[in-house]
């Protein structure tokens, strides 16, 4: 029975206790840290959405402000859209729209690939977790399930043991008593044997139990606990993987879109350097162009002349007979009557084809008659002088002013260009009206061969509404294009009479002062006949003196030039006031071109006249 006590008794803790042996059972340790690598991957996954929220509204703030500074009005109907700084603007609007495109790009990959995928991938992560975890708890319950029933199997063996050898020694001394009778002594025998049986099938059991337990134990520190453990760490790996990858795609969203915002960025870069001041003045001035010729010199008026009405033989008074007084039978040009407009040649101007087009007729006032009072001159110079100054007047145009269906109400250039336009609309409408009537024709035809296709009566109708369409286009385009040519004789004439004061340029005198009068008489006669259209016509038959008092009042200064200009094509001036040019030569620039094509140049050699102003290559001081 003393045997039965040098059985050992297991007293190891089990799984995680500070008498572990194996540094793998410290389950609760690897369950933290799991736990924290499941919170970090939630934790990214909330910082990307909040980011891609960023991006979501940085992205509509842009696209407000661009909807903001866009203009209202299509870029047909506004002027500014013309101008390269507006163009300029428009594209910077564009390229910060696109832009703001792009930022929404890098919130979608960001939403889609590191947001919904990291949190799909967070959910499988702790599915996978827990079932590792009920695994492992699992087996730690069946190991600890094990230790109880050894433990209970011990104590009932030391329980066992202990009534057995206190069975033995009861009877041991009933069989020492004198006294004990031989009944008590067998009685007592059979009690010590009973359960000296009983502590050996107790010990058997566990001796049983304690194998199976070590066995058990075994089983989980070695085999079953690693396996768990190996899988935790093999999710704990992945998990960390998916997780650098999902760093690796928020830099990624910013450097797929770095392209686009490069380009964006140049295309700002571009918008800057298109700007042309130069060009956006020429723009202004096609824009607002109003056609209408400059006025003339303001005429002057007399007020001396009633006081010299006897004869005289002063400046003003005139010879007893013949022609006229002309001064110098050299000159190249005739007097400028000083009330009256001079009569100055002019190059035609040229057409859009190149060739010139009819000259305007000169419509200034006329000279003063001769044998009229000078008052009675004074007050036809006033009269003719008024029209002048209100087709000065209407440059600045009314508040008031109604617009009227032919655009008469605006400046000839502008009316010419708003009707070009209508024309054009009007055209590209009958072209679709047509195009329209033959489709609906073809279509017609096609019903007509092919009944079950449809009913060729059912496209009356919109054959009839299409030609009176037609109809009614061919009619306004006869109107504008009426109202066109109406509009462009205008300008043409305007250009005409502006040109005819400016196309000649000045000469030096060459003949003698005003006073010389002797050779006055002699050449009259011929500069009569070359210069008729510059003499005061006479009333009754009789020509009268030019006033010669103010001819030096009136004779204009050799003009200095304003630039330099060479010569791009050869040029020959066959017509009146122009002059030619050889290709490559320079020339000095007197005057602007003042919208009708030409430009006065002087050239080196000497000599004044007009080119073509695409024939240069203009350059101003």
């Amino acid at each position: 029975m003393r045997e039965l006590k040098r059985i050992p008794t297991p007293r190891t803790r089990v799984f995680g206790g500070r008498g572990s042996r194996n540094p793998r059972d410290q389950f609760d340790v690897i369950e933290r840290h799991t736990q924290w690598g499941l919170d970090l991957l939630d934790r990214y996954v909330k910082f990307v959405k909040e980011r891609t929220e960023v991006e979501q509204a940085y992205a509509k703030q842009l696209r407000s402000l661009v909807k903001k500074y866009l203009p209202k009005r299509p870029a047909k109907d506004d002027p500014e859209s013309k101008f390269s700084q507006q163009q300029s603007f428009l594209q910077i609007l564009q390229e910060v729209n696109d832009f703001a495109g792009q930022r929404e790009l890098v919130a979608e990959n960001l939403s889609l690939r590191v947001c919904l995928e990291l949190a799909k991938y967070s959910q499988e992560m702790k599915q996978e977790r827990k079932m590792h975890f009920q695994e492992g708890r699992r087996a730690q319950q069946q190991l600890e399930s094990g230790f109880k029933q050894l433990e209970n199997s011990k104590r009932k063996f030391e329980r066992d043991c202990r009534e057995a050898e206190k069975a033995a020694q009861t009877a041991e001394r009933l069989d020492q008593d004198i006294n004990a009778t031989k009944a008590d002594v067998e009685k007592a025998k059979q009690q010590a044997h009973l359960r000296s049986h009983m502590a050996e099938e107790s010990k058997n059991e566990y001796a049983a139990q304690l194998q199976r337990f070590n066995r058990d134990q075994a089983h989980f520190y070695f085999s079953q606990m690693p396996q768990i453990f190996d899988k935790l760490q093999d999710m704990d790996e992945r998990r960390a993987t998916h997780l650098g990858a999902g760093y690796g795609l928020l830099s990624e969203a910013e450097l797929q879109v770095v392209p686009i915002i490069a380009k964006c960025l140049e295309g700002m870069k571009v918008a800057a350097a298109a700007v042309d001041a130069k060009n956006d003045s020429q723009v202004l001035i096609e824009l607002h162009k109003s056609g209408f010729a400059r006025p003339s010199d303001v005429e002057f008026e007399d007020f001396s002349q009633p006081m010299n009405r006897a004869p005289s033989d002063s400046s003003l008074g005139t010879p007893s007979e013949g022609r006229p007084e002309l001064r110098g039978p050299a000159r190249s040009r005739a007097k400028r009557w000083p009330f009256g407009k001079k009569n100055k040649l002019r190059p035609p101007p040229l057409s859009p084809l190149g060739g010139p087009l009819p000259s305007a007729l000169p419509n200034g006032p006329p000279s003063p008659r001769s044998g009229l009072d000078p008052l009675a001159i004074l007050s036809e110079i006033s009269k003719s002088v008024k029209p002048r100054l209100a087709s000065f007047r209407s440059l600045r145009g009314s508040r008031g002013t109604v617009v009227t269906e032919d655009f008469s109400h605006l400046p000839p250039e502008q009316q010419r260009k708003r009707l070009q336009q209508q024309l054009e609309d009007r055209n590209r409408e009958l072209q679709k009206e047509v195009d329209q009537r033959e489709a609906l024709k073809k279509m017609k035809d096609v019903y007509e061969k092919t009944p079950q296709m449809g009913d060729p009566a059912s496209l009356e109708p919109r054959i009839t509404e299409t030609l009176n369409n037609i109809e009614r286009l061919k009619l306004e385009v006869q109107k504008y294009e009426a109202w066109l040519v109406e509009a462009e004789s205008r300008v043409l004439s305007n250009r005409g009479d502006s040109l005819s004061r400016h196309a000649r340029p000045p000469e030096p005198p060459a003949s003698a002062p005003p006073d010389s009068s002797s050779s006055s008489n002699s050449n009259s006669g011929s500069q009569d006949n070359k210069e008729s259209s510059e003499e005061p016509p006479s009333e009754e038959g009789q020509d009268t003196p030019i006033y010669t008092e103010f001819d030096e009042d009136f004779e204009e200064e050799p003009a200095s030039p304003i630039g330099h200009c060479v010569a791009i094509y050869h040029f020959e001036g066959s017509s009146e006031g122009t002059i030619s040019m050889a290709e490559g030569e320079d020339l000095s620039l007197m005057e602007e071109d003042k919208g009708d094509g030409w430009t006065r140049v002087r050239r080196k050699q000497g000599g004044e006249g007009y080119v073509p102003t695409s024939y240069l290559r203009v350059t101003l001081n």
